[in-house]
C-alpha cells in the first residue's frame, strides 16, 4: 500500500491508502505500484486514479507535481474535483464561455487563460463521464 497524500493551494485535500495510483506525466501515462523507485513528475491538467480497497476512484486535476518516495506519495495540485464532485451543467458552462473567448480574440482576450480554461472544463467532463 501507498499513503497519498493530496495538496492544494486552499490546503489538504484528502489522504488515502492506495494499491495504485494512475496519473499522466508530461512524459506520458503511468501506473505506480507499492514499492516503486523514487519519482519526481510534474501533473498537466488530467485524469487521476487511485485504486483504493480494490474500487478506483476519478479524479479531474488542474496540474500539478507528484512527488513519490519509499511508499508515501504527495500530490501538489493546482485545484482537484472528486468524479462525484464535478458540476457538469457547471463544466460545460465554463468550457462555452471559453470557446467564446476563444472566438473573439480581441485584445482584451487572454488567449492562454482562455486555453487553460477550456481544458480544464473539458477535463471535468471527461472525467464526468459526459
Amino acid at each position: 500500500m501507498m499513503e497519498v497524500k493530496i495538496v492544494t493551494p486552499s490546503g489538504l485535500y484528502n489522504t488515502y491508502e492506495v494499491s495504485k495510483i494512475h496519473c499522466t506525466t508530461t512524459l506520458g501515462e503511468c501506473a505506480l505500484l507499492p514499492n516503486h523507485m523514487p519519482l519526481v513528475a510534474s501533473l498537466p491538467i488530467s485524469k487521476l486514479v487511485l485504486t483504493i480497497q480494490g474500487t478506483e476512484h476519478e479524479f479531474a486535476i488542474g496540474g500539478g507535481i507528484l512527488h513519490l518516495n519509499q511508499n508515501k506519495v504527495e500530490i501538489l495540485v493546482d485545484s482537484i474535483e472528486g468524479k462525484e464532485e464535478i458540476d457538469i451543467e457547471r463544466a460545460k458552462a465554463s468550457a462555452e464561455r471559453a470557446r467564446k473567448r476563444l472566438d473573439k480574440k480581441d485584445a482584451n482576450t487572454s488567449i492562454r487563460r482562455a486555453e487553460v480554461s477550456l481544458q480544464r472544463a473539458m477535463n471535468r467532463i471527461r472525467v464526468k463521464g459526459h
